[in-house]
């Protein structure tokens, strides 16, 4: 039987913008994936305690301010402290390229930016979930 993905969607931080967390929340449900839905207002402690509680394939932080930017290395550095190899993925209209490479550089799985399709979003965070749950 294949695996169904199991992935926690959150917005980080003091980031209030909801819209799309929920979109992809929706997007990834109706794609037949199982979504834990963080809500807002996350600090990377409580992220990686539920991710642990839920035992996910797959984190995505949807980022609609710069305020990843502050937390992003004690999330990474957070999941590695706790032995959990889960691809985190980064979302958001205000992500660019530049944003990307750097993200990339420091371990997060994939940054898609306000040009990513739903269909590349889905097929690549199912792609990440299956290849992590062996």
């Amino acid at each position: 039987m294949e695996h169904r993905p199991k992935v926690s969607i959150c917005v980080l931080g003091l980031d209030q913008h909801e819209v799309g967390a929920l979109a992809a929340a929706r997007m990834l449900r109706d794609a037949g994936m199982e979504v834990i839905y963080g809500g807002r207002f996350n600090l990377p402690d409580k992220i990686i305690v539920d991710a642990l509680q839920d035992d996910v394939d797959l984190i995505g932080i949807s980022c609609h301010s710069w305020e990843y930017r502050e937390y992003i290395d004690d999330l990474l550095d957070g999941l590695k402290a706790q032995g959990m190899d889960v691809p985190v993925v980064l979302a958001g209209s205000i992500l660019t390229a530049e944003d990307r490479d750097e993200l990339m550089a420091k371990g997060v799985a994939e940054v898609f930016g306000a040009s990513a399709t739903p269909e590349h979003m889905v097929g690549t965070i199912d792609q990440l979930c299956q290849n992590g749950a062996a």
